[in-house]
Parts: C-alpha cells; sequence; structure tokens
C-alpha cells in the first residue's frame, strides 16, 4: 500500500549513489539535488565520504533512520539492502531501481518474492523492482530526462513500463501538458498500476487533487480492482485515458473457431474500460492529446465549429471528427450572413468558418466571440492560426489565451507553427495553455473522449429476465454446446425474441413446420458448426417443392442429424456475441453479423453486466454505426431494441456463468423489430 512516506518523505537515502551521472544512481541523486527536495538526504556508497555534494556512507549500517530508500545496486545485493534498512532503520518506503528480478527467470522471481516479505512483514512500500523512480512535489525520484515540470493543475501519471514513462513524457512537453506526479511500478511486485489507482481515489479531494490521471498498463493483474477504483475516480469529476498494449487480436479464434470466440483479452480490456469511463488511447501522441482536450472545459455535446484561416486542416479535421460520429453542422443561411459580414471578401461562414490568410486578429476576435455567444447549436469550437508572415503570433496567441478563459464553450487551440513562432508558442503554453499542432490526432482525440461512457451504474437489470429458469435450464443441460430447442428456451427465459423456427429430421416434419410458419422460409442443417461451410443454409424458399428438394439435398450432408425451418425475415444482419474470459468475466462483442463481423472484425466490446448507457455506447462506437442508424435511403435497425437484447443477454450471463462462449450470428433488424435467426451456446460446468 502507498504511503505518505513514499509520497512526502521527510529523509531520502539513495543506496548506490555515485559522481557517475551516466549511472542510475549517480543522475537519479542529481535529479533530486535538482528538484530542490528539502528534506535529509543521504548517499551509500563504499569508497566515497561525499557524492555530489552531499554526506556519503561506506555501509547503510551507518546512516540513520530514514523514510524512503532508493536502491540501485545489483539485483544480488539488493535483499540484504532492503533487510538492514527494514529491521535496523524503520525504512518504510522504497523505490528498487535495479533489474535482474522476476523479468529474468525463476531464481530471480524468488529473490523479488523475498524483498516483498520483507517489506510486507514492516507493512511498508514497494516501487518496483525494475523501474525508473518515482517524481511527486516533494522530490524528483528518476534517473531518467526529462524530468517533467510539476503543477498542481498538472496530470498524475502512472506506467508499468520505465521507457515508455519517458516517451510518453516526451510528447507531453511539447504540447505545454504537464504533470503533478509520475509513478513508474517496473514488475509491480507489490504495487502496481491498480494500487496507485486506489491511492488516487482514496486520498482524492476536489479542488486540490489533480482531476486528471493517465495510464500506461501492460498487464492488469486485477480488473475488478482497477474497475472499481476508476470508476469511483471519475464519479467523483476525475477524467481518466489509458493505453493498454501488450494485447492483439489479428482475427485470431480460439479452438471452437467461430465469432463469439472474437472476445480476447483485448477486447476484455476494451469492456473493462468502457464500464469503468476510461479513454481507451492507442498510443503515446493520442494519450498526451486526449489528456491536453482534458485540460479543457467539458464538451457537453457533438457539434463543432472550425475556426481557421488555412482551408486543408480545417478539411482535415472535419474528416477526423466526422469519422468518430462527431458533427461539423452546417449554420443557418442567417448566422453566415453575420459571420460574413465580420470577414474580407473571399471568406466562407458554411462551417468550417474559413476566414482566409488575410483574417486580421480583430476578426478572430470577433468570430470567436459570435460562436460562442450566439450559436446555441455549437457545443465546443477549435481554432486553427498559424503564422502566414502577415500577423503579430504573439498577440494572436494573447487572444487565444483570453478566449479560452473567457469562452462558455471549450476552445481548442491548433497552431501548428511549432518551428517560426516556437518562441511565441513557448510564451502562450507558459501561461498555463497547451497546444494541439495536428489537427487530426485532435480530431481523433475528441471522438475517442466523445464516444467514451460515463461509468456504468453497479446494478444488473433484470426486467423480464427470469433468473430461476436460466438456472433450470443450465443446471438440466450437459456440457458442451446446447441443442437448438434448448437454446430456445434459453433465451426464452431471458426475453430475447427469436424467429419463428422448428427441427424436424422427416420430410413429413419439415413440411408441417412449413405450413405452420409460412413461406417464405430458410433452411438450415443441425449439426455442423459452420452451415454455409458445407453448402448447409438455404434462404427465401418460396415453394413446398423447392422445401423438400433442399431436404433431400441436406439430409445426404455429413453430420448432418435434421434442418431447422425458420421464416424469413428481412433486415439488416446483425450480431451479438459472449466469451467468458478468466478475471474479467463475461465479454460482449456487437457489430454487424453474417459474413461481416469475421470478415469487418468491425465490433464493440462491453464487461457483463451492462447498462443501457453501456449497450448504447458500444452499438454507436462502431464504424458501421451508419449502416445500422440507416444511410442512403435503407432504413436502420430499432436501437432501442438493439439495446435491450444486448442487456438482457449480458443479465443471462450474469446468472449463467457456465456458459463459456455464446455466438447469436445473424439477428435480423429492421425498424420495428430484432430476432435472433442463428444462435450456438456452449457450457462447461
Amino acid at each position: 500500500m502507498i504511503n505518505n512516506k513514499l509520497i512526502n518523505p521527510g529523509s531520502v537515502v539513495v543506496v548506490g549513489g555515485s559522481e557517475d551521472l551516466l549511472k542510475p544512481g549517480g543522475k537519479i541523486l542529481r535529479n533530486i539535488i535538482d528538484g530542490g527536495f528539502s528534506g535529509e538526504l543521504f548517499v551509500v556508497n563504499p569508497k566515497q565520504d561525499i557524492v555530489q555534494g552531499i554526506k556519503s556512507f561506506r555501509s547503510i549500517q551507518g546512516i540513520p533512520a530514514v523514510d524512503l530508500a532508493i536502491i540501485a545496486l545489483p539485483a544480488r545485493l539488493c535483499h540484504e539492502a532492503v533487510e538492514v534498512l527494514v529491521k535496523e532503520k524503520q525504512t518504510k518506503a522504497f523505490i528498487i531501481i535495479s533489474a535482474g528480478f522476476s523479468e529474468a527467470g525463476e531464481e530471480g522471481r524468488k529473490l523479488e518474492k523475498e524483498i516483498v516479505d520483507l517489506i510486507d512483514a514492516s507493512e511498508g512500500c514497494l516501487i518496483g523492482p525494475n523501474c525508473i523512480g518515482v517524481v511527486t512535489p516533494a522530490y524528483h525520484g528518476v534517473f531518467t530526462t526529462p524530468v517533467p515540470k510539476l503543477s498542481d493543475k498538472g496530470c498524475d501519471f502512472v506506467s508499468g513500463s520505465g521507457a515508455t514513462a519517458v516517451f510518453i513524457i516526451e510528447s507531453a512537453i511539447p504540447k505545454g501538458l504537464k504533470f503533478s506526479s509520475v509513478f513508474s511500478v517496473g514488475n509491480s511486485a507489490q504495487t502496481g498500476v491498480e494500487e496507485v489507482l486506489q491511492y488516487w481515489d482514496e486520498t482524492f479531494e476536489p479542488g486540490k487533487s489533480s482531476p486528471i490521471k493517465l495510464i500506461y498498463v501492460e498487464t492488469i493483474q486485477n480488473p475488478d480492482k482497477l474497475l472499481h477504483h476508476a470508476s469511483s475516480l471519475i464519479r467523483k469529476g476525475c477524467r481518466i485515458a489509458a493505453i493498454k498494449a501488450g494485447t492483439t487480436e489479428a482475427g485470431s479464434r480460439a479452438a471452437s473457431s467461430h465469432t463469439g470466440a472474437m472476445a480476447s483479452s483485448d477486447s476484455a480490456v476494451e469492456a473493462l474500460f468502457r464500464k469503468a469511463g476510461i479513454v481507451r488511447c492507442s498510443g503515446r501522441e493520442e494519450l498526451t492529446t486526449v489528456a491536453s482536450v482534458f485540460m479543457h472545459k467539458i464538451l457537453k455535446g457533438r457539434n463543432i465549429a472550425i475556426i481557421t484561416h488555412a482551408g486543408g486542416p480545417a478539411v482535415m479535421l472535419t474528416d477526423a471528427l466526422s469519422s468518430g460520429g462527431m458533427n461539423i453542422p452546417t449554420l443557418k443561411d442567417e448566422d453566415q450572413q453575420k459571420i460574413l459580414s465580420m470577414m474580407n471578401p473571399g471568406a466562407s461562414a458554411i462551417n468550417p468558418i474559413d476566414m482566409i490568410a488575410t483574417a486580421t486578429i480583430d476578426q478572430l476576435d470577433r468570430v470567436i466571440e459570435y460562436v460562442d455567444k450566439e450559436l446555441d447549436s455549437i457545443d465546443g469550437m477549435s481554432v486553427i492560426f498559424g503564422n502566414n508572415g502577415l500577423n503579430d503570433m504573439k498577440e494572436i496567441y494573447d487572444l487565444l489565451h483570453l478566449k479560452i478563459l473567457g469562452c462558455n464553450k471549450p476552445l481548442y487551440p491548433i497552431l501548428p507553427s511549432v518551428s517560426s513562432s516556437y518562441k511565441e508558442l513557448e510564451y502562450f503554453m507558459e501561461k498555463g495553455h497547451v497546444n494541439f499542432p495536428d489537427e487530426v490526432v485532435l480530431g481523433r482525440a475528441l471522438t475517442r473522449i466523445s464516444n467514451t461512457p460515463f461509468p456504468a451504474d453497479e446494478k444488473i437489470v433484470l426486467d423480464r429476465v427470469d433468473v430461476p429458469a436460466i438456472r433450470k435450464i443450465i443446471d438440466s443441460s450437459p456440457e458442451g454446446y446446447l441443442e437448438p430447442g434448448v437454446i430456445q428456451q434459453l433465451l426464452h427465459a431471458a426475453h430475447i425474441p427469436m424467429v419463428k423456427e422448428g427441427v424436424a429430421s422427416t420430410r413429413r416434419g419439415v413440411t408441417a413446420l412449413a405450413d405452420k410458419i409460412g413461406y417464405p422460409l430458410a433452411l438450415k442443417v443441425v449439426g455442423p458448426v459452420h452451415k454455409s461451410d458445407v453448402g448447409g443454409v438455404t434462404l427465401n424458399i418460396k415453394s413446398a417443392k423447392h422445401l423438400e428438394a433442399e431436404f433431400t439435398r441436406m439430409m445426404k450432408i455429413k453430420g448432418v442429424t435434421g434442418v431447422m425451418v425458420q421464416e424469413m425475415l428481412s433486415g439488416t444482419e446483425l450480431f451479438i456475441g459472449a466469451k467468458y474470459e478468466p478475471r474479467f468475466g463475461h465479454i460482449i462483442l456487437c457489430g454487424l453479423g453474417g459474413i461481416f463481423v469475421e470478415v469487418l472484425g468491425d465490433v464493440s466490446s462491453g464487461l457483463a453486466p451492462l447498462t443501457f448507457n453501456e449497450a448504447d455506447s458500444m452499438i454507436k462506437s462502431l464504424r458501421a454505426y451508419k449502416i445500422i442508424r440507416g444511410t442512403r435511403g435503407k432504413p436502420g435497425i430499432n436501437e432501442t431494441k438493439f439495446d435491450e437484447i444486448i442487456v438482457r443477454l449480458s443479465s443471462l450471463l450474469r446468472f449463467a456463468t457456465e456458459i463459456k462462449e455464446m455466438d447469436l450470428n445473424p439477428l435480423i433488424g429492421n425498424p420495428k423489430t430484432i430476432a435472433v435467426v442463428d444462435a450456438r451456446i456452449r457450457i462447461e460446468k
């Protein structure tokens, strides 16, 4: 558990400190000195009495009691050092920089555990080993550069990788993004990303603690802890963005090789972050850009106005925003005329508002003011303004400084002249602002944030979900894939609609089902996993003669035990899948159905149980959402019904953990209704 001795120590010892700034022990000591640490600072170096002007002891036994020990020794020497510090020096906080522990093999793993046991027994805190250290307002305990400028208005940042933490800081500094603390947890032997989140959550003070948290993580050891504390922080007013690295799907499948098995660990992370309200980022630039957006007023809608004096960047920003579901609405004629009257001939006020290259600072001032005060349909604005040689850029940046502070709506400055106006940009950022040098990265960041829901309610939707019936069906079913009739019962118990259907193995049975359901019909084999691969699906059967011919053909296919007769529905093919992930629980996926789910791989995921807001967010985050909504004259689907099915399915799974894989593909959706056409469910007890 993180303690105050780690965060705000009164005394620090660098074990292995040296004069050599090219060694971790030397550089970390230099950073602590340069950072202005105000407490007692000691060094342990067996060969020197003074190191970098600091009193040095030849052995750990010689130092006084100390709050925090930063250890930069070979791994084999660390256990003895920790033992002395714990038992004789009352040390309660440790940062072990050294490598050669669990990441190096079994011997290192055993050594690491022995050190953790020592520190745990003393109720102390350990960061590392194999890390770059910690930066807090009290001390700069890292051996790397650059050490970020700290600000109480900056970001709290935790990283599972030291080198990546440095690269993320390198990405942040040119944007003007500041930090309030940095934790590099390395091997996370005792304290990992989840424990840092817990500390942030339990010590959070509104108005005092940083409201922005950034995470880089490669292994999530405790998903429940991460979910709980991240959700709690966001409900308290924080905003969190994260990179989860080390997971790829690349079209991989589980052994059963069907779409329900697409839920890999990556989709589990996606689902976890969605449920927690964490904005998931794909790389360093996106993470630091999202954090920079967090520094601005909260965007309360999806309608953006773009104010620019350069057409190309505005077009690229428009594309980036639109592709992520944001809107750049055309302004009303009346508003266009008023804005045009403020600008030079040749300008455009459609949106983007192109002020053209001859725009003046006064014109920029008036246009921003009009967008902020007069356009109720606009939720936020971006101003693109570079150095065209016709304006005093310091005056432009002074204006943007005032507007960012004074506008009711968030204003995102895209200031691409990072070379020709770098001095003016530094002046702008010293006022506490951030810059977005690339419009496309900003556009993607805004859509990431907009498409991330607020943390889900911690409740299960049970409306028309018959839990006793679900348990009875599961308890009485054998392991393996459920029979079609059992699947019907299970989905019916959760009030999930299915098409009218029945299974038959004789010509007379098929004919009777056709008469009962009515033409047109679909005929599918029962038995093989992939029906379409063996010619086991025939659609739009309109006559008894065609039905009998297809029945005869299908019954000759190897492995077929019967046929399923279904009513033929028209609409958009949809998909819902689920897979049980150890430590995470059931992951729900949705997307377009049929072959599209496998060919396009366009699926979104959620962690059961789901709320209606989560389901809605899953649907809207799909790249194919325009098809679901309806496009180019083709009707969309009933999104409310789709939400309901996803939520009820997640509730079903909450009470049937024996279900390891589920594949509803396709469902057929239209503006009125949605029904499951084909389903496969595998249980394991």
